[in-house]
Formats: structure tokens, C-alpha cells, sequence
């Protein structure tokens, strides 16, 4: 068995559904089930055997040390952050205490766990931290991409407290010998994405006849990783992956955020049109930029295709075009998920138009 934290958010449940479709190896998942974690992203599991949910908080020591001792996994794959880089600047403490705290507690349970496995066990069992490319920072228009040797220059709430985390497990692997693999992604983006996010955002208030939110120019760039290439690396990493290395995770596309948008509406121009007969682009509408926001990301994924021969599968258009298909194709998955609380933040974040 594996115990997944985090498993019932996007990235996370992508990764559970992806990893039981590949293995029979069961998954233990641990979420809280916060905003953005979403039980009815594991519905096609609800009659699965190998999927063992429990509601409970990666801060919580002694239920930690209880399901590590009664399920004993080989592996732990840690997914659970607080993780929207707006909502971190509204209200930063949340995000210490998830992404900072939180992680100091799994490590300690697992070292400790970890430290009782006779010696076999020991010697195959993995840490996996799933972490992100804004921890390194931002970058020039024309300056290489990130590699694992970059330096760390958090720039936000959110991304400083990962970086915390990052700095904690790479701590807790050469002081303890715990034996951890860490990976960087860049932005993810498919199915079951919260639509507080730029394409989820885009799709969702684009066929609900709203205004498409874009911050300043328009104009900051991010590689883009369709979410399920994002676990086929994890798979991958944690199978073969050298304990106590970092390999970034990286879809090979950056595009600016206002190219995204157009590409967005262009498609739903295509699958969905406007009544009236009008582009969906008419509803783009520049905000106010938000503080302190990084121009650009971009990440260099020759490690992991070098080292472990991984790269991902989908460009960025045959990505795109699966996942407005998949928001077209479940609206009530949409409706589920937008609750008056989402409504609020909305409302919050994007009243300065």
C-alpha cells in the first residue's frame, strides 16, 4: 500500500485515479477536505477496494502515527498544500500552518515510522514531496528555464511557505537519512481543477456568460503541465527516482496567459458558441495585476528524461482541448463544486475590474 496525502484535490486525485488505473496496489488517502478537496473527484472509486479514504490532517501527529502503524505503507506521496498564490496573500497563515507545519508533522511521523521498518523495508521505502516551480522565483523574458541547481527565490506567501517545505525534507534526508524524493512542477492544468484557477476560471465563467478576469497585461508567462503527465512523472520518479534528488516536472510549453484565454474561447467558439453569435473573447476584462506577481516561470525537464526517461505526452493544444471538453462534458461537477464560499472568494478577489 501507498498512503497519498492530499488525495482528493486536483492534483491529488488526478494521481490516485491515474495510480489505481496503472497498479493493484492499494492507496491509502489522507485529505481534509478543505475548499478545494473534493470527494466526487473519486466517485469511480466509491465501490473500489483499493482505495481507503480517511478525512484527517497531515498536522495531526497521532492520527498519522495511528494509519501508519495499522496500514503500513512502502511509500508516502505527500500532495497536501494549501496551494492558490492570491488566496495566500489574503490570508498567509493557513499556508504556514498546511505547508510548513504540516509537513514538519508528516516527516516526523514518517522518520519515526521509518525508523522502526526492519531493514529491508527500510531500504525500499520512499518520501515523495510534490512541490512547485515558484519556489525558484521568477524570471526574465529571455533567461534559461529552472533547473534543480537554481537558486531559491520565493516571491509570495505561497510559495515561500513551499519552499520551507522543500528546505524541511531535504533536511530531514541528510540529517536522518530518511530517504525523500522531491519534485517540481509547473503549472498543471485537466480535469477536476478548481475554478479559482486561470483555465478552470476561463471555461467556467466563459459558458456562464461572466466577465474573463485577466491580471494586468496579460502578458506573464508559465510552462503548462497537463495534470495527467504530471502523474505518469510521479509514477516514474517514485519507481526509480535516487533518494534525496529533486527532478522538475515540466510540460515543454510556456504560454502567456492572455494567449491562453484566446485559445480558450477560440475552442469553446468552436464546441459551444455564443448565442448572440459573438466571441467568447468579448468577456475579457484586465483586473488590476495582483502584488508581487512573478512575470515569468518555466522549467527545464532534461533530468527527469535523461535520468529516468520520462517527458510528457500531451502538447499544449491536444491538453487544452481535452480538458474544455472534459468541463463540457460535466457541469454538474461544476455546479457541485461552486459553492457560495467559491462565490465569495470571487467576488473578493476580482471586485477591483
Amino acid at each position: 500500500m501507498i498512503l497519498v496525502t492530499g488525495g482528493a484535490g486536483f492534483i491529488g486525485a488526478n494521481f490516485v485515479l491515474d495510480w489505481l488505473a496503472h497498479h493493484d496496489e492499494p492507496v491509502l488517502n489522507l485529505d481534509k477536505l478543505t475548499y478545494a478537496g473534493n470527494l466526487h473527484n473519486l466517485d469511480s472509486l466509491a465501490d473500489d477496494a483499493r482505495h481507503v479514504f480517511v478525512h484527517g490532517d497531515i498536522g495531526d501527529r497521532p492520527l498519522l502515527e495511528h494509519l501508519l502503524a495499522e496500514h503500513q505503507p512502502r511509500a508516502v506521496v505527500n500532495f497536501a498544500a494549501e496551494s492558490h498564490v492570491d488566496r495566500s496573500i489574503h490570508g498567509p497563515e493557513d499556508f504556514i500552518q498546511t505547508n510548513v507545519v504540516g509537513a514538519f508533522r508528516l516527516l516526523e511521523a514518517v522518520r519515526q515510522y521509518w525508523s522502526a521498518l526492519p531493514a529491508t523495508e527500510r531500504g525500499v521505502f520512499r518520501f515523495l514531496h510534490v512541490s512547485t516551480d515558484e519556489v525558484y522565483g521568477t524570471l526574465a523574458p529571455k533567461a534559461p528555464a529552472f533547473t534543480e541547481a537554481h537558486n531559491y527565490e520565493p516571491n509570495s506567501p505561497y510559495s515561500a511557505s513551499k519552499a520551507a517545505s522543500d528546505h524541511l525534507v531535504r533536511a530531514w534526508h541528510h540529517t536522518y537519512g530518511l530517504p525523500v524524493l522531491t519534485t517540481n512542477c509547473s503549472n498543471n492544468y485537466g480535469p477536476y481543477h478548481f475554478p479559482e484557477k486561470l483555465i478552470p476560471l476561463v471555461i467556467v465563467n466563459a459558458l456562464a456568460g461572466k466577465p474573463l478576469p485577466i491580471y494586468g497585461d496579460g502578458r506573464q508567462v508559465r510552462d503548462w503541465l497537463y495534470v495527467r503527465d504530471h502523474c505518469s512523472a510521479i509514477r516514474r520518479v517514485l519507481e526509480a527516482g535516487k533518494a534525496g534528488e529533486t527532478y522538475n516536472v515540466g510540460g515543454w510549453n510556456e504560454q502567456a496567459n492572455i494567449d491562453i484565454v484566446r485559445l480558450i474561447c477560440g475552442l469553446l467558439d468552436e464546441l459551444r458558441p455564443r448565442a448572440d453569435g459573438q466571441s467568447y473573447s468579448a468577456q475579457i476584462t484586465h483586473v488590476q495585476d495582483r502584488p508581487g506577481h512573478d512575470r515569468r516561470y518555466a522549467i527545464d525537464a532534461r533530468k527527469i528524461e535523461r535520468e529516468l526517461g520520462w517527458k510528457p505526452q500531451e502538447t499544449f493544444e491536444s491538453g487544452i482541448a481535452k480538458t474544455v471538453q472534459w468541463y463540457l462534458e460535466h457541469p454538474e461537477w461544476v455546479a457541485q463544486v461552486q459553492s457560495g464560499a467559491y462565490r465569495e472568494w470571487l467576488a473578493k478577489q476580482y471586485e477591483a475590474a
